[in-house]
């Protein structure tokens, strides 16, 4: 087994404080953003919510297919704390190039029935496999009768064959029971971490990226896997900082231009929306479809090649799931729920930036180099147009 160590200690200290904060975040560049972010301005904001990383970074040269260069791995958004617990979920994809399974029994039952496992797209069997395997050795999911037991996890990706050995199915059931049982509450650790390790988003280095909103007495929160886009496109906070960057090289040149890769558009972004707000799943379906908007105002379109998909959740109703008996739930009024809307289309924008400043420069496999943002230029081209809050 081919550990390395960089892969031990994110495995280990996924969504510990120290880990989450030594990469700088969006707010502390200046840039601004709407809306009343809460106290750690992440998913796990919403109480009981918890993520997990595994990181793998190995190896470096030219591509040997199964033993790399591995730049790439598998996070976890574990909705409730404790046992056997589902919640009410929706779902949506803007563009289906993409992969996130089970959604079809989320949208039959409106329940999501465990974790929301994310990765690269040629590891979703692994992940698949090994997250039914996980829960069956956790008891973590109830059986239909005795000895009658079944899973349909729910397992997005995205493409990380730029920087890593995509086809060499390096991503195993340790890694996803890693995820798992690292998961934690707290600050939540971005950028090229987890199932977003080997990731980019609008040309530059893209990732894992979370945010939330306070709506009077509710929380959203949100977490992304970016991957999407053109550096052409880009904005940030309004304005059209991919354009003033487009021939924007990092020092040594290679790898920073915005039209010279075969690679460029090529992607998909994943986001998963949490809230304790008391709503169903035709509401929650509601809430994924804003998801779509936050993109949006960072430029995003959903591209042909993009997979674009969304799942949102209610940590709300507990002890509705039963399989016997009838459930009394409560449901937020329709008149009330555009707040919330609000919400995830603010918190979408602000995770996709926060993975991107997270994300720095990072070199795959055949060399391929991706650059991270540049922080200092993104700020002086905000400066320019009046859009830098004070540090």
């Amino acid at each position: 087994m081919r550990f390395s160590s960089l892969l031990l200690v994110a495995a280990s200290l996924a969504g510990s404080p120290l880990v989450a904060q030594e990469a700088p975040r969006a707010r502390d560049l200046g840039i601004p953003f709407p809306g009343d972010p809460g106290s750690l301005n992440a998913i796990t904001d919403v109480a009981g919510v918890r993520v997990g990383h595994t990181t793998i970074i190995e190896g470096e040269g030219e591509l040997v297919v199964g033993e790399g260069p591995v730049r790439t791995g598998v996070t976890a958004v574990i909705p409730r704390t404790g046992g056997y617990e589902p919640v009410f979920a929706g779902w949506y994809s803007l563009n289906g190039n993409g992969e996130m399974t089970g959604t079809t029994w989320v949208e039959e039952s409106g329940f999501l029935e465990g974790p929301v496992m994310i990765t690269n797209t040629h590891s979703v069997g692994n992940v698949h496999a090994a997250t039914i395997e996980w829960s069956r050795d956790a008891e973590a999911n109830h059986p239909i009768a005795p000895g009658i037991w079944w899973s349909l996890p729910v397992v997005a990706e995205t493409w990380d064959g730029r920087l890593n050995d995509i086809n060499g199915f390096h991503v195993r059931k340790e890694h996803v029971f890693a995820a798992i049982e690292s998961a934690s509450s707290g600050p939540v650790s971005e950028g090229s971490v987890g199932g977003g390790t080997g990731m980019v988003c609008n040309s530059f280095k893209g990732g894992i990226g979370t945010s939330s909103r306070l709506v009077d007495d509710y929380t959203v929160g949100v977490l992304v896997q970016c991957n999407y886009g053109r550096r052409p496109e880009l904005l940030i906070a309004g304005v059209p900082v991919g354009q003033e960057l487009l021939d924007w090289t990092p020092a040594g040149g290679a790898g920073g231009s915005a039209g010279g890769s075969e690679f460029d558009g090529l992607g998909s972004i994943i986001v998963v929306v949490a809230t304790d707000a008391p709503l169903l799943p035709h509401q929650l379906k509601r809430l994924a479809r804003r998801a779509p908007i936050g993109i949006g105002r960072m430029g995003g379109y959903g591209s042909n090649s993009s997979g674009d998909i969304f799942i949102a959740f209610s940590t709300a109703n507990s002890g509705a799931w039963n399989r016997g008996g009838n459930s009394t739930v409560e449901m937020m009024s329709n008149d009330a729920i555009s707040p919330l809307l609000l919400a995830t289309a603010q918190a979408t924008e602000e995770a996709i930036t926060n993975a991107m400043v997270a994300a720095r420069t990072m070199v795959g496999r055949d060399g391929n180099m991706v650059p991270g943002l540049p922080h200092d230029e993104v700020r002086r081209i905000l400066a320019a147009h009046n859009r830098l809050e004070s540090r």
